[in-house]
């Protein structure tokens, strides 16, 4: 699957957001190592702090269907004028289960804006070694 098309799953599912406060979608597309692309969106609550990002959420439906290594991402944040990065939280979680040449992709619009890969998102990542102990 080729980042584009990844990036237009994102962007579908976005639709899906429930974002009735900040009005502000998120989508998310995660292409695991057997191929399965998994999707989230953001699902706000009354009380902010228990709102769940469009990352974790489709890290969180991966695990939950026994997917635990992720090849890339894809982010799409629609309601923006720019693209929006991962938060420094969904940064951590995606990193659980990636490798940090896992390329990361985002954009606010039809088009993939900006690629990185995830080792640049969250540099000096060290604990990812806690897990080989």
């Amino acid at each position: 699957m080729e980042l584009e098309d990844l990036y237009r799953n994102a962007r579908e599912a976005a639709k899906h957001s429930y974002s009735p406060y900040s009005r502000f979608r998120v989508g998310a597309a995660l292409l695991c190592e057997d191929g399965t692309v998994v999707t989230g969106v953001n699902v706000e609550n009354r009380s902010f702090g228990l709102t769940i990002c469009a990352e974790r959420s489709a890290v969180t439906a991966a695990v939950t269907s026994g997917r635990r290594k992720f090849r890339a991402l894809a982010v799409c944040t629609p309601d923006a004028g720019y693209p929006v990065s991962l938060c420094g939280a969904c940064r951590q979680v995606v990193s659980e289960f990636s490798d940090p040449s896992m390329p990361v992709v985002f954009g606010h619009g039809d088009r993939i804006e900006i690629r990185t890969t995830m080792g640049e998102l969250l540099p000096l990542d060290s604990l990812h070694d806690l897990a080989g102990s």
